[in-house]
């Protein structure tokens, strides 16, 4: 089949006259294509899905009562543009209860339609082509996505286990910080589960005062937060005049499709924020900024999310040190980031994806690789389990398959 007349049309930021055409495979799309596969070739084999990166029940009862009663209300049928303001009121009643951090919701606090869109939106408001994105690796990667869109370049941070998962800012080259604008931040971090400290973000504010850079810290999984209470960049003194926070109610809350977050911070880099925003959509459904607001005044709801995955993580981790992984509970996140051994039950690799890819094929467990900084795998706990002893009855058999692969690291 000839190419379509647009076939040259397509932008160069997304492959340009060859869009469509590469033969490389995301790693995801492998790991769906593995797992179909197993699934076909071995029906009688329970899959265990490790690689699920959502949260495996519904928002809270009482969310979803409110959703049910404002869905119908005629006066939330229009567009929200930038925000109802009970939703930016009760994200400051938030900030101000669980960090101590006051903020104008009026100047200082703006909604997005989930996380995700705020990081793809906020590379608008600052880079200009040849301009650089500071973004630590592995990480999340919308911002540098979008950064290149805009004809910028992302200049990689890896998170190492010698840095204790922190980025060495100090490592970064002259050449780059000159044409650096954003340092993207990412605690409690994703994958990696490491969670930030005070003196860290201190750090990061004198670091981005000094090198005249905004910061955009990305706390999508803040109240998942394990070895100490839940930490907000905005609660470091300065942390406001040289940056924002972006919140969701995904992973806390249960509230992943829900698609409601909020961006915090200073105000003009909010105002930023919204103006571009003004020109990408016309705000979240009112009903659910409304049910929002439900979630962020009850704080049982995270509470008891936080719990749940604290727990599975702990028996996760048991599991896997019983049968020779290397790992421990993480400070934050549902995220199990463990170093991927280089060879199992006889059998050699050369990278995290050929671990993963055998895991899932061999044994049908799956996982999913990272090889940014080192080979790892990300185990995920948000695998379906209606209670806690089909959770015990799932590490059991996660231990069956596992305990005979005698994984080796050197």
């Amino acid at each position: 089949m000839s190419d379509p007349y647009f076939q040259k049309l397509f932008a160069e930021r997304i492959g340009g006259a060859g869009y469509g055409k590469g033969t490389d495979i995301y790693k995801f799309e492998k790991i769906k294509r593995a797992k179909r596969k197993v699934l076909a070739e071995h029906p009688e084999r329970r899959l265990i899905d490790f690689g699920i990166g959502e949260n495996d029940e519904p928002a809270d009862e009482s969310v979803r009562r409110v959703m049910a009663e404002e869905i119908h209300k005629p006066e939330n049928r229009g567009y929200a543009d930038n925000g109802i303001m009970a939703f930016r009121e009760a994200a400051a009643r938030f900030m101000k209860r669980e960090f101590d951090v006051e903020l104008d919701p009026l100047t200082e606090i703006n909604h997005c339609i989930g996380s995700k869109t705020a990081l793809a939106m906020l590379p608008a408001a600052f880079i200009n082509p040849g301009d650089i994105t500071l973004m630590t690796v592995p990480g999340y990667p919308v911002a540098g996505t979008h950064t290149r869109y805009y004809g910028g370049q992302v200049y990689k941070l890896p998170l190492l286990p010698e840095n204790d998962f922190f980025p060495d800012l100090d490592s970064i080259p002259g050449d780059v910080l000159r044409r650096a604008k954003m340092l993207v931040l990412n605690y409690p971090n994703s994958p990696t589960g490491k969670t930030a400290t005070a003196d860290f973000f201190r750090r990061v504010v004198d670091f981005a005062r000094d090198n005249e850079l905004v910061v955009v810290q990305d706390a999508a999984h803040s109240m998942l937060s394990y070895e100490a209470p839940p930490l907000s960049f905005l609660q470091v003194p300065g942390a406001r005049e040289v940056g924002v926070e972006v919140h969701s109610l995904s992973k806390g809350w249960h509230m992943i499709g829900w698609r409601l977050g909020w961006v915090c911070g200073h105000p003009k880099i909010v105002q930023a924020f919204a103006d571009v925003k003004d020109n990408c959509d016309s705000g979240q459904f009112i009903a659910i900024q409304k049910a929002g607001v439900a979630a962020l005044d009850n704080p049982e709801i995270p509470r008891r999310v936080r719990a749940k995955y604290h727990r599975r993580l702990a028996k996760l981790v048991a599991v896997l040190r019983k049968c020779g992984f290397r790992c421990e509970i993480p400070g934050g996140t549902y995220f199990l980031y463990t170093p991927a051994p280089l060879e199992v039950a006889g059998r050699r690799f050369a990278n995290a994806e050929e671990v993963s890819q055998y895991l899932i094929s061999d044994h049908s467990i799956v996982t999913v690789p990272w090889d940014d900084a080192g080979a790892y795998l990300r185990f995920s706990v948000t695998y379906p389990a209606q209670t806690e002893a089909d959770e015990d009855e799932l590490m059991a058999e996660t231990e069956r398959r596992l305990a005979a692969l005698r994984p080796r690291f050197d």
